[in-house]
């Protein structure tokens, strides 16, 4: 019996044994995986421990109690510029910190570094991010720490989040908060990850910190909350239900499904381990005894405060020891869980890095003159197949990601807007808010000019325009009402539409020059793209960019020949439109005006004789005055049957349009309505020449004479200097260097796979002579 319990034992101790073994080959394992993650941008992470909190909340203060020892840049503002990512592990024989540092460059190199040249080398980081133009950075600095005190875990601590106050003066601190945030939004996404949410308050309604992470999170399902700074808070509890609310937070206040079902509470001692007199701790050991003396504390006071010992439920939420305990099991027990599901992936990446390579060797086989210039050729022709397919519309882009609606199309190239600084209410312009590019995005920028400019109306005219735009003419000094009007309606079409010229050119030519982007996502997504070659694909680019402004300007300098051909020589055939409704108009007033004017022709003539050079007398003056007066009489009796002789109409007439120069209510009339009349006719000419014009000389020649001038211009390239065409050399070194490091990738993934399968193999074996 003895015999056989022993054997028992030494079976139980053996498995234990290979247990711990696997778990330290998984941690190794997957702290590998998460640096090839990090270095090559793969499509895998580790299970890790990323740590979310805002500034002042203690976060950088928890990782090193988490840790064991001290080594971060804390203290109050942010202290914590990029993220810092620790694998530790746990090694009883490592009386002190074995830390090693990550290269930037290559992280696949691992420099041993005391925890003061890390420190250092932290706070140099967040100095020189400080004084960029982006304060924040998203790539990792990367430690290895072996230690007695550290537990089995990779931890990530992210900068802190930002409150900033409102109002225009706190902009820059504003823009850090969003910056910031976007940064730690982002690394949320990764649903390997295990979010520890950090909260400095002891009322749980106040979301600050799970604001921010249930965005991403909402449900809480892979979300650890901690309360930090525990020993500051339990003084401020007056009565022990305050205290039972904030230890176990009702459903309503706390809700989702959180890890650990309920928060975890925490308190780091102050102060810093170091040798100087504003030191606190002389050791790390020290450090670790402050922490498990305050976690005493915190229990007893709670104890104090309840009246009452705490459960060893509630035990098992508070102190640093209890979370770094549960932190540790759960990502043992994802480390374990995903390793099956690993294998599968390391398999496909193996597979997508070794096409890759063997790209990069066909890439290099072909780079000769002759193969390159073919390439170039075909490159030349799937390019204006795709530009010619966008015109003419397809819904081969994504509209999310390569459309504009008509709000970001105004703010990227530029809005309709009229001389008053307005602009048309874009909801009324059809499509306004689809997400459109090529033909039909063309199309609708056309159709809101035509609605934009076809419903202008002529500007205001003043009294004082009128009057100006009379003059002298060179032969007498009367005044002539047609001039008056042209020389106004002219000076209003040319200062209203020549700024919607210059808008419509502008906006189109932002709408051509999208399709070379959307063109290169379909040749990428087709397969069909020279990845490798800038060179040669900016000199496309360029030369598409240049043939679309060259056009574009070559077609606005035609449509203002046409504006200043129609602002500069008046032809009434083509400016006055409806001379029906002119006719109308003029009808309207006519006969009134009549019997104003037969009131007011002696007085007028009589105050303007001296002006205009006329010798009359008394006698002559009395008797017209006569004349006249009867004539009112007459004609007061119903103007529509005035007997008046056509002399008389005729002197009026004169009178009080080319000998008055006060301006009656009637010639500002007329002169209104004929620069109403000539300014439509200039309109609409303006419109249907504009739009023909645009058609014909910068939409048709992107598909009739940029294919020859694109082809013409890559072979001048390819007589001239095919070499600096594709940069042959510096082609040649970027592949190898490539290959190369495709190479190193390649070898470290499979060396990952070997070790994943053979720690899959292990597990099984482990379940099978745990069953049997």
């Amino acid at each position: 019996m003895m015999s056989e319990k022993g054997e028992e034992d030494s079976a139980v101790n053996l498995i234990s044994q290979e247990t711990e073994e696997a778990q330290a080959r998984v941690y190794e394992a997957y702290n590998e995986l998460h640096g090839l993650a990090q270095e090559f941008s793969t499509p895998f992470d580790a299970p890790a421990v990323l740590v979310v909190g805002h500034q002042t909340d203690g976060k950088s203060a928890l990782v090193e109690a988490l840790m064991g020892f001290q080594f971060n840049h804390v203290g109050g503002g942010t202290k914590t510029r990029r993220p810092i990512t620790l694998h530790m592990k746990y090694d009883p024989d490592s009386h002190s910190p074995l830390c090693h540092l990550l290269s930037d460059s290559d992280p696949s190199l691992a420099h041993q570094k005391s925890l003061q040249q890390i420190q250092a080398y932290i706070e140099a980081e967040n100095m020189r991010l400080e004084h960029e133009p982006c304060q924040f950075s998203a790539k990792e600095i990367i430690i290895r720490v072996e230690y007695k005190y550290c537990p089995n875990l990779t931890i990530i601590d992210t900068p802190g989040l930002i409150a900033p106050a409102p109002g225009r003066k706190n902009r820059a601190l504003q823009g850090q908060a969003r910056a910031v945030e976007s940064l730690v939004r982002a690394k949320m996404q990764h649903k390997e990850f295990i979010i520890l949410c950090l909260e400095d308050c002891n009322d749980w309604s106040n979301a600050t910190t799970r604001r921010v992470v249930m965005q991403i999170d909402p449900e809480l399902s892979r979300t650890v909350i901690v309360s930090t700074k525990l020993d500051t808070k339990i003084p401020q509890f007056a009565r022990a239900s305050d205290v039972e609310v904030f230890l176990s937070p009702p459903a309503c206040t706390l809700d989702g499904f959180m890890l650990g079902d309920s928060p975890f509470f925490t308190s780091v001692p102050s102060g810093r381990v170091g040798s100087g007199h504003e030191s606190v701790y002389r050791s790390n050991d020290e450090f670790k005894q402050a922490i498990s003396l305050r976690e005493m504390e915190d229990i007893a006071s709670l104890e104090e405060k309840l009246g009452r010992p705490l459960s060893k439920k509630e035990r098992s939420r508070i102190g640093v020891s209890s979370l770094r305990l549960f932190l540790e099991e759960l990502l043992q027990r994802r480390y374990m869980d995903s390793v099956p599901l690993i294998i599968p992936l390391l398999e496909k990446e193996y597979r997508s890095t070794s096409r890759k390579l063997n790209g990069i060797d066909q890439e290099l086989s072909t780079l000769d003159q002759v193969k390159l210039k073919e390439k170039g050729r075909t490159f030349h022709d799937l390019f204006l197949t795709k530009l010619s397919l966008l015109l003419k519309g397809a819904v081969v882009a994504p509209p999310e990601k390569f459309g504009e609606t008509l709000q970001d199309e105004r703010i990227n190239g530029g809005a309709f807007m009229g001389t008053d600084g307005l602009q048309f209410p874009y909801k009324l312009i059809p499509n306004s808010g689809m997400r459109l590019y090529g033909g039909a995005q063309y199309h609708r920028a056309m159709a809101e000019f035509r609605f934009v400019v076809g419903g202008i109306k002529c500007p205001p005219i003043t009294r004082e325009e009128i009057v100006n735009a009379c003059g002298v003419e060179d032969i007498h000094d009367g005044t002539n009402y047609s001039r008056t009007a042209c020389v106004i309606a002219v000076a209003k079409a040319r200062d209203t539409f020549e700024p919607f010229l210059h808008q419509l050119g502008f906006r189109l030519l932002h709408i051509l020059k999208r399709l070379l982007p959307i063109s290169v996502y379909l040749l990428q997504k087709e397969g069909e793209f020279l990845s490798g070659h800038e060179v040669f694909l900016k000199r496309v680019a360029s030369a598409f960019n240049n043939f679309a402004e060259s056009t574009e300007r070559a077609c606005r300098e035609k449509c203002m020949e046409d504006l200043v051909s129609t602002t500069r020589y008046v032809t009434w055939s083509l400016h006055n439109k409806n001379r029906a409704g002119l006719r109308h108009f003029l009808d309207s007033f006519g006969g009134t005006e009549q019997s104003v004017s037969g009131s007011n022709s002696v007085s007028a003539g009589v105050s303007q004789e001296s002006s205009f050079g006329f010798v009359t007398n008394d006698k002559l003056d009395t008797k017209a005055r006569a004349d006249v007066k009867l004539s009112h009489l007459a004609t007061g009796i119903d103007s529509n049957t005035s007997m008046q002789t056509t002399e008389m109409r005729l002197t009026d007439l004169l009178d009080s349009t080319l000998w008055n120069r006060r301006l009656a209510p009637s010639s500002e009339r007329i002169v209104y309505a004929l620069v109403q009349q000539i300014f439509h006719g200039i309109r609409e000419y303006f419109l249907a020449s504009a739009e023909l014009k645009f058609n014909c000389f910068l939409l048709m020649p992107v598909v009739d004479k940029l294919p020859a001038l694109l082809r013409e211009d890559l072979e001048s390239a390819f007589e001239d200097d095919i070499d600096n065409v594709f940069d042959i050399t510096n082609l040649r070194h970027s592949l190898r260097q490539q290959k190369r490091e495709t190479e190193i990738e390649l070898k470290r993934i499979q060396r990952l796979k070997g070790k994943f399968r053979q720690i899959h193999e292990q597990l099984n074996l482990h379940h099978v002579m745990l069953r049997s």
